[in-house]
């Protein structure tokens, strides 16, 4: 059974948070050699290299990465063992870093990650921004998984997994008037104005084939590339907003607004993606587990 030496747990711990040799001997006050000697003496106990060097930088490898969870970790409960003992205990958690596309569903995130939630011995960790950037965080273990609504293209060197979670017929949502006439689409596209996803997303791309089969060239009242500016602009215009109904789902249910129109045929998807790991989260594991 290996050994488990502390110390050089600590040293590991200081080259991760610093991000380099030099600082972290600095912070440490040990000779950068002395440092290396003891992280390679770790690396050698687990079996499993800690760092690749790319352009002289540390950067962690998967097992680096869940080595310094499991450092953090352990010296969080070497902090719990003195708040313990000073009545000040707390329980132990695991972490959960999800990426989620700037413009996924607010309300398609929660429903997914809600068995969390309520969860105390859980920590989520939520970071927003585009897909490339989120998958270059994925690539470098800083995230556990990115929920997305397009898929994304496996390949030997990343070797994404793009899960199924859910699909989902977008519909014409507007507010509920007094005396209102069934929606006659597509005519009423001629007078109605309507806010629409920008030109990049994929439900826009079919909506506009459909409208341009029917002849119509639609009143554009906006073009929104944010779910949740998408949802805001329902609540505010006049006319019709093209969206997913989990986008608008808490407006629905209290009747703000309503389906005007449904197309069966135009889906928008949603989809976990992950990368080929020896060491997958277990957290992400059990909830996948639930889908």
């Amino acid at each position: 059974m290996a050994f488990l030496n502390y110390h050089h747990l600590r040293y590991f711990r200081a080259i991760a948070h610093e991000g380099s040799l030099t600082r972290a001997a600095r912070h440490l006050k040990l000779s950068q050699s002395a440092l290396s000697v003891q992280l390679r003496s770790l690396e050698e106990n687990l079996g499993q290299p800690l760092f690749e060097r790319k352009h002289k930088a540390l950067i962690l490898t998967e097992a680096g990465q869940i080595a310094l969870e499991y450092a953090d970790s352990i010296f969080r409960s070497g902090e719990e063992l003195t708040d313990l003992l000073q009545n000040r205990a707390k329980r132990s958690r695991g972490f959960l870093r999800v990426g989620a596309a700037s413009n996924l569903s607010r309300n398609f995130q929660l429903t997914f990650l809600r068995p969390l939630i309520t969860r105390d011995d859980v920590e989520l960790i939520i970071h927003s921004g585009t897909q490339r950037e989120l998958l270059g965080q994925l690539q470098a273990h800083t995230l556990d998984v990115v929920l997305s609504n397009t898929p994304v293209r496996r390949d030997a060197e990343t070797g994404w997994h793009s899960h199924l979670l859910d699909e989902q017929s977008v519909s014409l949502v507007g507010h509920k008037k007094r005396g209102m006439k069934p929606f006659r689409f597509p005519e009423d596209l001629r007078t109605t104005p309507i806010v629409l996803p920008s030109l990049e997303s994929s439900i826009r791309a079919a909506f506009d084939v459909l409208m341009d089969q029917t002849g119509i060239r639609p009143i554009i009242a906006a073009e929104v590339d944010d779910m949740a500016m998408l949802r805001l602009m329902a609540r505010e215009t006049s006319g019709v907003t093209l969206v997913p109904p989990v986008v608008v789902k808490d407006e629905m249910e209290s009747g703000v607004l309503v389906e005007r129109h449904k197309f069966p045929q135009i889906k928008e998807t949603f989809y976990a993606i992950t990368p080929s790991r020896r060491f997958p989260n277990p957290i992400l594991r059990d909830l996948m587990k639930k889908r």
